[in-house]
Order: C-alpha cells, then sequence, then structure tokens
C-alpha cells in the first residue's frame, strides 16, 4: 500500500475548530450537549472539540467514550467499554468520529446512545467523510470530504495514540 498525507497538521487543527464553531452556531443551549466520541479516535478528536469549547464559550461539556463492538452486526467483543459519564435522557448527543465510510459505525453508536436514555437529539460530526454509505446516514458536521474508492483507505493519525497529527490516503500497489 502506498501512503500520501491529504490533511496535515494544520489543516486538521483547522478542521476541528471549523466543526466546533459550526458546533456552537447551531445550538443555542450548549450547556444541554454531550460530546460523544467513538472508540478510538473519534473520542481524541471529541475531546479537542470539548478543550475549543471550552476557550471560546467558557463552558464545560460532558464527554462519553462510545465502544460500539458490542452493538455491531460483523464484529463480535468481548468487553464493552463505553463510558457515558450523564443520563443523556433529553440532552442532545453530538456523536463524533474520525471517518465516516458505510455508516455501520454511526448506526452501532446510535444503539449504543439510547442504551444509555433517551436524548433529544442525535447528530453527527465527523473529520473525513468518504463517501459510499450503505445505510441512510448523513454527517451534521464535517471536517473534510474526501471521495475515495473502495479499495482505497483512510487513516486519522493523531498526536495521542500515533505521534502525529494527519490525514493520509491509503492506496493498492497496483492503482
Amino acid at each position: 500500500m502506498k501512503s500520501k498525507e491529504i490533511v496535515d497538521e494544520v489543516t486538521m487543527k483547522r478542521a476541528i475548530t471549523r466543526i466546533t464553531y459550526e458546533i456552537i452556531e447551531r445550538n443555542k443551549e450548549l450547556d444541554r450537549i454531550v460530546l460523544a466520541g467513538i472508540k478510538t479516535r473519534g473520542v481524541y478528536i471529541a475531546k479537542r472539540i470539548q478543550e475549543r469549547l471550552e476557550q471560546l464559550e467558557g463552558v464545560h461539556l460532558p464527554l462519553a467514550e462510545l465502544d460500539t463492538r458490542s452493538f455491531r452486526d460483523d464484529v463480535k467483543a468481548s468487553e464493552d467499554t463505553t463510558n457515558v459519564p450523564v443520563d443523556l435522557t433529553d440532552l442532545d448527543v453530538v456523536l463524533v468520529d474520525d471517518v465516516l465510510y458505510t455508516g455501520r459505525t454511526i448506526r452501532a453508536a446510535i444503539d449504543n446512545v439510547v442504551s444509555h436514555g433517551r436524548p433529544a437529539r442525535v447528530s453527527l460530526a465527523v473529520l473525513v467523510d468518504r463517501g459510499h454509505r450503505e445505510l441512510p446516514i448523513r454527517p451534521d458536521y464535517v471536517g473534510k470530504n474526501i471521495p475515495t474508492s473502495r479499495s482505497e483507505e483512510i487513516t486519522v493519525k493523531m498526536t495521542e495514540i500515533d505521534g502525529c497529527d494527519g490525514v493520509y490516503l491509503e492506496a493498492s500497489e497496483n492503482e
């Protein structure tokens, strides 16, 4: 596989900041929002959004960490490492993930969310939307739209676990 950086650290930071501003603009009552990061990199993106919201608006939002494996129909999980610090009933949940592809992870995340209460609303923020949906799921907040072929992969790297920030396109050698 060949790897090509398509989003650098500065552009990634700008995309997360833009998502944060859009969340502020579209939500009048920020104190009713819970950020729900989808493990693993979605949690780190959600933490960065949480930090920016605190800097910009002085509000500290609860942060849930969603493990979708036990809610998937194609993965068997031995344990569920979800951490939801508040009852989600009647709150606005913003799901946060790194890459939106088929939509199956998001469906599983929604199932996980509703197992922790009945939110007033669920919206979706993704760093990268690469297309190829198999389910009728559309993000509300998008950092970057990066059309890909099905044979390509998008890899998001984050300093917290990978030592650097960036988005990479992985293509087969024969393409």
